[in-house]
Order: structure tokens, then C-alpha cells, then sequence
């Protein structure tokens, strides 16, 4: 999803900076999209909180494995460095999860604390 204000704020390509103010300002631009993104994906967090009949439901190991297997077949068909978008993903995976657990329980807040 992105954002058509920001996107006109966009002044230069990896290729076409120059300076250091470039690089930053392009940074800056892209570190808002992804909070955007992010922003997103939290919301789905707390959908699957109100879904999810049981907490322990939460932790899906496989399902783990299975988004990090997705995503570095994605981020080598972008050019992504597997060394930079596993541990990214793996700790975004991590926080998504505490974060569930803690929607959970504000849903339901002694219930099934398996």
C-alpha cells in the first residue's frame, strides 16, 4: 500500500543520489511507507486475536516456517539479501506473536491460558 503524498516527496534513485542528504531523505521516505505496512499488518494481528478460539492457537510453528519459506523465495526474487530478510522477518514474526498474545488476552483476559 502506498502512499500517494509520500510518493511525490520522492526525489532521487539509489542511482541517482548524490549525497548524503539524498540518501537519508529516500530512507526517511521509505522507513514511513514501511510503517505504513507494518501499520497494516498489526491490524491483521488483532483479526486474528478476535478469530483464533484458543490461545494457544496464537504460536503456529508451522506457520512460521512456512511465512519465512515465502518470504525468502520473495526477497530472492527482489534482490533481497536472505541475510537481512530472515532475521528481519523472524523478529517481526516474533513481536507479531507477543503482540496477538497481548490482544488475546485483552479480548479475553483469563481465559485459556494454556
Amino acid at each position: 500500500m502506498s502512499c500517494p503524498t509520500v510518493d511525490l516527496l520522492k526525489r532521487h534513485t539509489a542511482v541517482t543520489a548524490e549525497t548524503m542528504v539524498d540518501v537519508r531523505h529516500e530512507i526517511d521516505r521509505l522507513d514511513r511507507e514501511l510503517i505504513a505496512l507494518l501499520v497494516e499488518r498489526q491490524s491483521f494481528m488483532d483479526a486474528a486475536a478476535r478469530i483464533k478460539g484458543h490461545r494457544k492457537a496464537v504460536l503456529d510453528r508451522d506457520r512460521i516456517e512456512d511465512v519465512i519459506t515465502k518470504v525468502l523465495e520473495e526477497a530472492a526474487k527482489q534482490g533481497l539479501s536472505a541475510a537481512i530478510a530472515e532475521p528481519v522477518w523472524r523478529t517481526l514474526i516474533d513481536r507479531c506473536i507477543a503482540y496477538e498474545f497481548a490482544a488475546f488476552d485483552a479480548r479475553s483476559p483469563g481465559l485459556d491460558k494454556a
